[in-house]
């Protein structure tokens, strides 16, 4: 019988070794490499030439640098997917994120349920969490989600403006974590999301999310607050109340006002367009985008380069026009702002003869006598108050109510004296001028007309 050879213990890929060398310090793929190889012969297979490139380089262990923090200096933040919840508003069946905040030194957590990962979410989670831990910790850690981080880079990461102005406001570090490297917040990846899957989560049956967040607010408290944690080996609560809380930093006087930033072109009616409501804007601005900041009660209106224009209230409806006089052109103000509410206000601020001969004007039951009005209430930034307040009390006392009088007046300068105005003369009618023989001539026969 012929004698079985010995199984072959040199790879075929050994006569290629420098190329393969080579390749490989230039960071070249397995599946590269055996392209390259193919090209000079090679008729192995792939998983040969892997077994090959594990061989020259063997496989170093995964090892890892815990890192401790001290109390109050540092939380962790992230979402996870939390299965579907019920929408009491719709009663539709939704999916849902859980939002879990963990203290780094004592593990205590604040989780809630959300449908949605947006910005204004994302804030106001972060308001939720802050409350009911009672303070801020120094630094946040975070990853790269949209609502938090617009351009993710480990050098210098673009931070969400909205979120900058909330970490100013509790002054707090955003500390995102390098790309792809969740572990750099692992006290809130094992620890918290996967503890509340596996523990809150975990059997339960469907509910809506306003029961769900009540239940486990109360989960935190007791099952995940008062658990020996698996690596501190401590109760998380205990630890909270009885260190880490002292030494978290104060929270501010008022809770951040939850706003949302967009950028919007200032139209040529000097308005921007802003969540369906109109807010004015100086119309030097106009054609020029401007960054708005949508505010819970307030709305502000910024240049390209952050400097503030204009501060609104918030309107409170659909379609609603919010405008400053002030940021409108001065040749289109008054027609525009001067309705006959505010026109009798202005003439109040005049005086009492101005509110009522500007009264009798628009008391007019036939002529709509406003932009009459309009003219005369001008009149005081040419003459003052006193000197427009003196004619129309000239005016009213002969019963001259005009805007025509009220400005002979005052271009006469009779508003002080106590003549009558200036009021041209209408001469009595006269029949004739003539006799009657005179201008019938022979056909007149009747006496003379003297």
């Amino acid at each position: 019988m012929p004698t079985k050879q010995p199984p072959q213990s040199q790879s075929t890929v050994e006569r290629y070794r420098k190329l393969v060398v080579k390749l490989r310090e230039q960071d070249v793929e397995v599946s590269a490499i055996k392209a390259r190889l193919e090209e000079r012969g090679f008729r192995g297979s792939y998983m040969a030439v892997w077994r090959f490139v594990q061989q020259l380089e063997p496989s170093k262990p995964d090892v890892t640098v815990r890192v401790e923090t001290a109390p109050g200096e540092e939380v962790q933040v992230d979402f996870g997917y939390a299965g579907q919840m019920i929408d009491p508003a719709s009663g539709e069946i939704r999916k849902t994120w859980a939002f879990v905040m963990t203290l780094s030194w004592s593990r205590h957590q604040y989780v809630e349920f959300v449908f949605n990962q947006q910005i204004p979410t994302w804030l106001r989670l972060h308001r939720n969490a802050f409350a009911f831990l009672g303070g801020v910790p120094q630094r946040v850690v975070i990853d790269n989600l949209k609502a938090g981080i617009t351009q993710a880079c480990w050098d210098d990461p673009e931070v969400q403006v909205t979120y900058r102005e909330c970490a100013e406001h509790y002054g707090f570090l955003i500390a995102p974590c390098k790309p792809k490297t969740p572990q750099h917040k692992g006290k809130v990846e094992k620890g918290g999301v996967h503890y509340v899957k596996r523990n809150f989560l975990g059997g339960r049956d469907m509910t809506t999310i306003t029961q769900a967040n009540q239940d486990v607010k109360v989960w935190c408290l007791t099952t995940a607050g008062q658990r020996t944690h698996g690596t501190t080996r401590k109760q998380p609560l205990v630890q909270f109340e009885t260190v880490e809380k002292a030494t978290l930093q104060p929270l501010p006087d008022t809770p951040y006002d939850l706003a949302v930033w967009k950028q919007a072109k200032l139209h040529r009616d000097c308005y921007v367009v802003f969540d369906n409501a109109y807010y004015s804007a100086p119309f030097r601005l106009v054609g020029q985008p401007l960054r708005v900041r949508g505010g819970g009660q307030e709305v502000r209106l910024y240049t390209s380069d952050y400097q503030l224009v204009a501060t609104h209230e918030r309107a409170t409806e659909p379609g609603q026009r919010i405008t400053n006089p002030a940021h409108l052109p001065p040749d289109k103000l008054p027609g525009l702002v001067l309705d006959r509410a505010a026109c009798q206000a202005v003439a109040a601020d005049i005086g009492l003869s101005t509110t009522a001969l500007v009264g009798r004007l628009l008391a007019d039951p036939v002529v709509d006598r406003l932009s009459m009005v309009r003219r005369l209430l001008r009149l005081r930034e040419q003459v003052g108050d006193e000197r427009l307040e003196a004619a129309c009390d000239r005016a009213l006392r002969f019963d001259e109510v005009s805007y025509k009088t009220v400005k002979r007046i005052l271009g006469q300068g009779l508003e002080s004296e106590g003549e009558a105005p200036a009021v041209p003369v209408v001469p009595p009618a006269q029949r004739f001028v003539r006799g009657a023989q005179e201008l019938l001539g022979h056909l007149w026969s009747g006496p003379s007309w003297n």
